[in-house]
């Protein structure tokens, strides 16, 4: 798929507002203001609401955006040496809590590219929950579908960072899996529709992602799963209005009860994918790279970049994600998507921290 076609007429305007520069000399291919002129059918509508903060090509207000709909965290950061043992105590070196989520760090990394880029999420009325807002607001993100709850906390996270860049991470929901509503309201399903681009996870509850899944295949708008967070087996029904399913090693060894430790354990498992409906699968291999499969061709591998030092893995999976798909929704093709976003991830700048730099696509 190296470019869309949608039918709808209609006109979508963003307001581009605050500049959010890339580091030109890390990523010296995003400095032409060109380079993201889109190289799809123009799919877009009017939503008046809509104020997007930015700096992606001002002169075209019809650019279709992406959106997100997912977790927003407060993630709480704890830098130690290793992991302790059952029933042992261990200090941390430092500790801290920043802004996360695996849906608040896509969306954050859309902002960041400059691509306009809407939330849709849920935080609680709570400190964290302001945390959260500031951040995305921050990054560029528009906020108008963002919700306030007051039945649950900000979902929140306990972040274990060891020396050598790895991490573990314990997820508390909180308003990420309740108080949704049982239908998503036409609000949310416009925001949904009118999109060049849907990006889902699974750190909240499946059945909202169904239905917005539904509702952007109903409209023609492509959806990218990534496969991160609950630890269940994906509803069928979900699965059959996803376009490309990403899930790193470890989540597609879940999903599909097979070994994932060589690429040919990878391509089989890949099968049992394509078996279970979908026909797209992007792999994130960590210190391998990543790899795009799709059903009926060869797989399109690339390589990892590295970079000096590792500091931190955390969010570089989610910048992979939401980096392939602006690449996505802009019509490169499937080569160019797997480069551009695995030089993305180098950013390491969805929200937990900004300014590291990692070496695998975890």
């Amino acid at each position: 798929m190296k470019a869309l076609s949608f039918t709808h007429a209609k006109h979508w305007y963003f307001n581009p507002t605050i500049n959010h520069p890339i580091n030109s000399d890390t990523l010296n291919f995003i400095h032409n203001p060109n380079q993201f002129i889109p190289n799809i059918s123009q799919k877009i509508n009017q939503l008046p609401s809509l104020s997007l903060n930015s700096s992606k090509n001002p002169n075209s207000p019809t650019t279709p955006p992406l959106v997100v709909v997912g977790s927003a965290n407060a993630d709480i950061y704890v830098e130690i040496e290793r992991v302790p043992e059952k029933g042992e105590t261990i200090s941390a070196k430092s500790g801290q809590t920043l802004a996360g989520g695996k849906g608040a760090n896509q969306a954050v990394c859309g902002g960041k590219l400059s691509y306009p880029t809407y939330f849709v999420g849920q935080v609680g009325e709570d400190a964290h929950g302001n945390l959260i807002s500031e951040a995305l607001e921050g990054g560029g993100v528009c906020l108008d579908r963002l919700r306030n709850v007051t039945g649950a906390p900000t979902g929140h996270a306990v972040v274990m960072l060891q020396s050598d860049g790895q991490n573990s991470i314990i997820i508390v929901g909180g308003a990420n899996m309740s108080c949704w509503p049982r239908l998503i309201s036409d609000e949310d399903l416009e925001v949904v529709t009118n999109a060049g681009i849907l990006l889902l996870q699974r750190e909240i509850p499946d059945s909202v992602n169904t239905q917005v899944a539904k509702a952007a295949r109903n409209a023609g708008v492509p959806v990218i799963l990534d496969a991160g967070g609950m630890d269940a087996p994906l509803p069928r029904e979900l699965l059959n209005y996803v376009d490309i399913l990403s899930p790193n090693e470890s989540e597609l060894s879940r999903l599909t009860g097979m070994p994932t430790e060589t690429f040919e354990q990878v391509n089989q498992a890949v099968t049992k994918c394509y078996e279970m409906g979908v026909k797209q699968v992007l792999v994130k291999l960590g210190a391998k790279g990543s790899a795009l499969f799709v059903e009926g061709k060869e797989p399109i591998k690339q390589a990892i970049i590295a970079a000096p030092k590792v500091i931190d893995t955390t969010g570089a999976g989610d910048t992979f994600t939401a980096a392939f798909a602006v690449a996505f929704v802009e019509g490169k093709s499937n080569q160019e998507c797997l480069r551009f976003a695995c030089k993305n991830f180098l950013l390491q700048i969805p929200i937990p921290l900004f300014d590291h730099h990692t070496s695998s696509c975890t």
